[in-house]
C-alpha cells in the first residue's frame, strides 16, 4: 500500500478544526488587547481613591 499524496492534499476533514482554533486565538488576543488597559486603569483609579480616603482625617 502506497501513500497517496494527491488524496492527502485534497482531504479537508481537519480544516474546520484549524479554522476554529485560529478564530478562537484571534478572539482571545483581541480580548487581551481590550482588557489589559482597562485593568491597569482600574488599578490606578483604585490607588488614587485609596490615597484620597487615607488622607481624610477622622471627625471625632
Amino acid at each position: 500500500m502506497t501513500f497517496d499524496w494527491l488524496h492527502f492534499a485534497k482531504d479537508e476533514t481537519g480544516a474546520v478544526t484549524v479554522d476554529w482554533v485560529v478564530l478562537t486565538a484571534a478572539l482571545v488576543g483581541i480580548g487581551l488587547l481590550v482588557l489589559i488597559p482597562i485593568a491597569f486603569g482600574t488599578d490606578n483609579a483604585a490607588s488614587l481613591v485609596g490615597s484620597k480616603i487615607g488622607a481624610v482625617g477622622l471627625g471625632y
